[in-house]
């Protein structure tokens, strides 16, 4: 072997090395920022309910990047997956099966499936409030020996199990303070004399498994229950105040309002009248407060051949007053959510429908309401159905509505007017078949 040949060999030994100390060295420096196993750095997760062409329900998981679907099996969730909830942290998403009234979780790290638990009835309201597997679930049929009237909150293994049932009459819509130590039950939006005006508040750690029915003997340490409020149906929690929505007129009572609820003493500091109120989004200091109310419903400064509509009002929180007042789509509004750039989503179900989407001949009109709060500008896309989810993100400005069964994902730096979704989704033709019932981002927050 000659002096040259061996010098050669030495120098491509020396590369290989090199470059495998510096691989090494890329490995070692990134082991802090794994990528999860699909290897996408923005996910969404589409719930689908199962057809003829599925066995199993699954979460679709989207790229949110470019809104197009990987080659990457869906996480399995019963049959019929629908409403979802995600934790604060987003490391936990909870699917609720209306077939089998069984909320699937899974773990957003390892894109796995970590249980299911079977609750005693149907749920349209539960919440993960913190990063721990544990969920709370309102459901208004639940049944408890001895008790003398149906409903309850059920504590969740979200691994696989009920820890506790706490009854509470006609439970129907849960909501947690940040740290999950504190639970505001409502009733239903009953549209008849004999609907409550009184939320139940709980504190969870307190309740002795597996049965607790300290409501019936309330108040104590684990259930109060307030007074003074006007068909109650859900609140927005911020800190330790509550701004609770009183449905009023719309649900069979008197005036629609927000009462400011002091969560540390649990007293009503103000009430705000509105013209409706079923839901709402905070930001900053603005509450916009949705709802149809049974009169002042007219479409005002609108061409409709719908005969009523809903009010979005925006409350002032520095000065507890109605800044503005507008006409949206009509119908039950249990969705409201604002995109990045200040275009605020607004959704309902069982609205007037006006025209038919696929078809769209003349005025054709659904659930969903788009104000442009920057400018007052207002859009009805041309989509009916009702809304069943909606997500916005910080990273990019579009919009994620799960409506009438279909995703479809909006263009909010275009006034609204183009749908960024391919058209497999967009239409319905490929891989998401079946029925989308609701959306969450796990990334991008």
């Amino acid at each position: 072997m000659s002096l040259g040949a061996c010098r050669l060999k030495k120098r491509i030994l020396v590369l290989v090395v090199g470059l495998w100390a510096s691989i090494n060295f890329i490995s070692c420096g990134s082991s802090g920022s794994k990528s999860p196993p699909s290897g996408l750095p923005n996910r969404v997760l589409a719930s689908q309910s199962a057809t003829s062409s599925f066995v199993f329900g699954e979460l679709v998981i989207i790229d949110g990047e470019n809104d197009t679907l990987p080659r990457i099996s869906p996480l399995q969730a019963g049959t019929a997956p629908g409403l979802m909830a995600i934790s604060p942290s987003r490391n936990l998403v909870g699917a609720f099966d209306s077939t089998g009234n069984t909320v699937y979780t899974v773990d957003t790290v390892t894109e796995k499936a970590i249980g299911h638990v079977q609750l005693s009835g149907l749920t349209t309201s539960f919440v993960i409030p913190t990063s721990s597997q544990v969920g709370y679930a309102a459901v208004p049929t639940a049944f408890i020996n001895g008790y003398s009237f149906l409903g309850a909150v059920e504590e969740m293994n979200l691994a696989g199990g009920i820890i506790t049932t706490i009854g509470v009459n006609n439970a129907q819509t849960v909501v947690s303070n940040a740290a999950g130590s504190q639970l505001l039950v409502f009733p239903p939006a009953q549209v008849s004399a004999t609907g409550q005006n009184t939320v139940t508040v709980l504190t969870p750690a307190n309740a002795v498994p597996p049965v607790d029915t300290s409501c019936a003997s309330a108040p104590n340490s684990v259930c109060i229950v307030l007074s003074g409020f006007d068909r109650p149906v859900n609140a927005i929690v911020n800190g330790n105040t509550a701004y609770v929505l009183n449905c009023g007129p719309e649900c069979g009572g008197t005036q629609a309002s927000v009462a400011v609820l002091d969560l540390s003493t649990l007293t009503i500091t103000n009430t705000i009248p509105v013209d409706a109120a079923t839901d709402a989004y905070l930001i900053n200091n603005n509450l916009y407060v949705v709802g149809t109310p049974p009169t002042n419903n007219a479409c005002t400064n609108q061409t409709t051949a719908a005969l009523t509509c809903g009010r979005l009002d925006t409350v002032d929180l520095t000065s507890n007053t109605v800044t503005s007042s507008i006409a949206v789509t009509d119908g039950y509004h249990t969705r409201i959510d604002m995109s990045i750039n200040g275009q605020l989503f607004i959704g309902s179900t069982g609205c007037t429908e006006i025209g038919n989407g696929s078809y769209p001949n003349g005025e054709v009109r659904g659930c969903l309401t788009i104000l442009n709060t920057n400018t007052g500008t207002l859009i009805f896309p041309p989509q009916n159905g009702d809304v069943n989810g909606l997500q916005s993100f910080t990273t990019r400005q579009v919009e994620y509505v799960a409506q009438e069964g279909n995703l479809y994902v909006y263009n909010t730096n275009n006034g609204i007017d183009e749908l960024l979704i391919d058209d497999f989704i967009r239409y319905g033709i490929v891989d998401i078949v079946g029925y989308v019932g609701d959306v969450k981002a796990i990334d991008f927050f």
